[in-house]
Parts: C-alpha cells; structure tokens; sequence
C-alpha cells in the first residue's frame, strides 16, 4: 500500500514534484500558502488541495517540505507539521537549507518518534517536471528505507549520503560547483563576444568536448538568447552561496572562487535581477566587459 503524503511548499520545483507523485499513485494531500497554487494542482492531478500544514498532516504516513529556507522549515515540520503527524510518520524534507538546521529539526522530531530525512535535490525545474532529480538524503538507514519508494517518485539518481544534515552537505557541495560552472560559461561567453565570435556555435563546439556539461546543455543558450526566465532564480542561488559560506566558517574551510561568485551574485541582485533566472549571471559580466577601455560588442 502507497504512503499517503502530506505536500508542502508548491512553488516552481514543488508544483511537479507533487505532481508527479500523485501520477504515481501516491494519495497526495497539498498545501501551499497561496491558494492559486493549491488550486492549480489539483485541477491538474487527483492530488487534494487543503487549507493548512496542520489539515495536510494529519493521518499523513509521510510529509514531504519543498520551501525556501531555514526558518520556513523549522516553521512547518516542527511548529505545524509534527503537532498533527502520527507517531512513528516520516518526515522528507527536500529544501536546501543549513547542515545544523537539519540535524536540529531531525533530533526535535526523534523526541516525538518521528522520523526525518534531508533530502535536497538537484536538476532544476526541468528534473522536476520530468521526475529525473538527483536527491541527496542524509538520515538513518531505516528512515532513508522507507523514504526511497517515495523518493522515487521525483527523482531517478537516489543516494544516501550519510547521517542526518549530510544531504544537505552534498547539496552545497553540488552548488559550489553548480554556480563556478555557470560563471565559467558566462565568461567565456563574454570572452567570445568581445572577440567577434558565433556564440551558438561556440556552443556546438564545446558541448562535444571536455569543457561539455549540465549547465552549458541547459543554461548557456539562454545566456546566449538573453532569456532571463526564472527557473532557479538568483535570489535562491544566493540564500544557497549564504548556507554554503555559514558552513565553510563552522567549519574552517577556506572557499575562495565561491566568495568570489557570491560577490557576483550580490552584484546581480544590487542591479535588480534577483528574481531572475540563474542564468541572468551572464549580465555581470557583460557590464565587466563593456566597462573595460578596450571592450568589443560583437
């Protein structure tokens, strides 16, 4: 018998995530804040659409978090979330959020029997509507057991990366290099129009080499089409660079090229482009370049 699974968080990875869920015969019970977004999906699936965190958990198996930050989480699994699950439920939250932050709601659920998985992905909205995600889940062994039948039905690269907090230790792993990749491209875009050059085909040719990756598949010909859609927006990607430099600093890990990023970001933001898609980094540099006494504009 399928989990019944309280959804919380409907944004633009939670909308498919639950979604794709409830397409697999999942009883998906969904709330978000905004009701537009709650309506939305369940006129599109056989998911149900309530009024609260509280109405969503209660006789929930499984309650599944997709939200934005630290506090957000701590909010509705532990202040709503864990009021109304039964003893012995299962909590995945999928949020990138803080290492800490996730082993303290993981100990907070324990004293009331339930058990937690951080499960944070990554691929994007186009890995959430495809259900192809790549999750990274930290929690005990029995608790990552139950949560991969679920997990399955979001993502297609699944792996328990240790204890609880160390999925979302990956997560910022991934995100280091996900964002010094992006700036990679964008300067190296940059460095082709100011020499005259075919954007596009620079992209032809790199994509069948070594430099060939995820982002410059899927972000770098909206750089090069100037699309600035949102699909992971800079805001986001800087409360991730946030989460990553609070960590290094507990740590005592040196991260220069991400200080340096997230120097970049904040410039994005700083020119309003923080609800922009990631994309829009690309911009940085071509004010860079167009500021330089010799800059071409090919």
């Amino acid at each position: 018998m399928k989990e019944t699974i309280a959804f919380v968080g409907l944004g633009n990875m939670g909308a498919p995530m639950a979604r794709n869920l409830a397409a697999r015969g999942f009883t998906v019970r969904a709330y978000d804040q905004r009701m537009e977004a709650r309506e939305a999906l369940a006129a599109a699936t056989d998911a149900t659409a309530v009024a609260s965190v509280a109405e969503a958990a209660d006789g929930a198996s499984v309650l599944v978090t997709m939200l934005p930050d630290n506090d957000h989480v701590k909010s509705v699994v532990i202040d709503e979330g864990a009021e109304a699950l039964p003893a012995r439920s299962l909590v995945i939250d999928m949020s990138s959020i803080s290492p800490g932050v996730a082993r303290d709601v993981h100990a907070g659920l324990a004293d009331r029997g339930i058990a937690f998985v951080d499960a944070p992905v990554s691929g994007g909205t186009v890995g959430a509507q495809g259900g192809t995600l790549t999750i990274m889940a930290g929690g005990e062994a029995d608790a990552f057991a139950r949560a991969k039948p679920v997990l399955e039905g979001m993502g297609t690269t699944i792996v328990h990366a240790g204890g609880p907090g160390m999925g979302q230790v990956f997560k910022l792993c991934n995100q280091i290099i996900v964002v010094g990749n992006l700036t990679a491209i964008a300067e190296a875009l940059t460095l082709c129009r100011a020499g005259g050059g075919d954007m596009e085909r620079l992209l032809e040719a790199l994509g069948g080499g070594a430099a060939g990756s995820w982002m410059l598949q899927n972000l770098a010909p909206r750089m090069v089409a100037g699309e600035d859609d949102v699909g992971f927006p800079i805001d986001l990607q800087l409360k991730d660079l946030r989460l990553v430099g609070e960590a290094a600093h507990a740590m005592g890990v040196p991260l220069p090229s991400t200080s340096l990023i997230t120097a970049l970001y904040l410039s994005a933001r700083a020119h309003g482009e923080g609800g922009n898609g990631n994309q829009a980094i690309r911009k940085v540099y071509d004010r860079l370049a167009d500021q330089a006494p010799d800059a071409k504009t090919g």
